[in-house]
């Protein structure tokens, strides 16, 4: 193998495209959510107002007297329908976005060719000659995203409902500023609406680049001929995760999936061409890889900055080597999610 820095730009360039299409879908879904909750917010003001009167002592009405509350019942009948609304148009949203995501895979095959010694031929030349992923693959990756992404959204509208009428039944202690304890729990019914926009959120991200890189995955089985695996490759900065620190540099073998980053991850699947004698090129001195080594450049960086990433207490753990630096990722399995790679929990490394 022979990374170069013009593969390392390359996969940094498709990084980048990848990760405009996810922030204009969620840039999209963040102004659908302000926008019906907008519309709602009326609603609740006079539902709440109601609710203040209910009881004769001031205090904040019971969970019977909520039930029976026209104007209550009223505004969560009127935002479970906004929210199945607003689930649906997410997942018109997300899904539009990944035939783009897709077929940006496309690009790898550039990264495999920058791998090649010059004496091979242009990079463009060469990236020509290399097998493209039949459309039908393609086509089944985005059946299987819709299919994903349509089964993680529909719960969204009952589980964001049901937090709303728990904040309700919770309610305020009404005390001698009614106006304000009625400001509280709006913001607080906000935050509870808007954690549908949170889950939606996740689910854009992840799906998105998933499906990215299963295209990804694709091209790389189909010149598997050329290839001996391919690496996990992280954005080595501070907000990046100490798993994804940890991860990045490692190789697998073509047909496992990846990488199976935590939700939203931004890490990508970077192809490992064999060596230049394997591929026929045995008379030309092949150079050492530049994929850089993340532990070295994690301790070139400034205390502070390597407190950031890990943690004081991770961070103290790695220093005094009671643990590895494979040991900051583990793997998770999570309901109705893949199973990725996450931090290792300080208490689960102490122990």
């Amino acid at each position: 193998m022979a990374v170069t820095r013009e593969t390392l730009r390359l996969l940094r360039n498709i990084r980048i495209a990848l990760d405009d299409t996810v922030d204009a879908s969620t840039e999209d879904l963040v102004r659908a959510w302000a926008r019906t909750w907008d519309t709602l917010v009326s609603e609740w003001e006079a539902a709440v107002s109601d609710l203040q009167t209910l009881r004769a002592d001031g205090g904040w009405p019971t969970r019977g007297q909520i039930v029976r509350a026209e104007r209550a019942m009223k505004a969560i009948d009127l935002t479970r329908n906004a929210l199945d609304d607003l689930a649906d148009n997410a997942g018109v949203r997300i899904l539009q976005a990944v035939p783009d995501a897709v077929s940006s895979a496309e690009g790898h095959l550039q990264v495999i060719a920058s791998q090649y010694p010059r004496e091979a031929g242009s990079m463009l030349e060469l990236a020509a000659t290399f097998d493209r992923v039949d459309a039908d693959q393609l086509t089944a990756i985005v059946r299987r995203t819709t299919e994903q992404v349509t089964s993680l959204l529909r719960p969204l509208p009952l589980e964001a409902t049901s937090a709303l009428y728990t904040e309700l039944i919770r309610g305020v202690a009404l005390g001698s500023n009614p106006r304000a304890s009625a400001h509280s729990l709006l913001r607080r019914l906000e935050g509870r609406f808007n954690g549908g926009l949170t889950r939606a959120m996740v689910i854009c991200r992840t799906e998105i680049v998933d499906a990215h890189r299963a295209a990804a995955a694709a091209q790389h089985a189909a010149n598997a001929d050329t290839l001996r695996g391919w690496q996990w490759s992280a954005t080595l900065d501070k907000r990046t995760c100490p798993s994804c620190w940890s991860k990045h540099g490692t190789e697998y073998p073509l047909t496992e999936p990846g990488p199976l980053d935590h939700q939203q991850g931004r890490c990508a699947r970077l192809p490992v061409t064999k060596t230049w004698a394997d591929l026929g090129f045995g008379d030309v001195e092949e150079p050492a890889s530049l994929m850089p080594d993340a532990e070295t450049k994690f301790r070139e960086l400034s205390g502070a900055d390597q407190t950031a990433i890990m943690g004081p207490d991770r961070l103290r753990l790695l220093d005094s080597g009671d643990i590895s630096w494979a040991d900051l990722s583990s793997r998770r399995s999570t309901a109705g999610w893949r199973d990725s790679w996450a931090p290792t929990a300080v208490r689960d490394l102490a122990s």
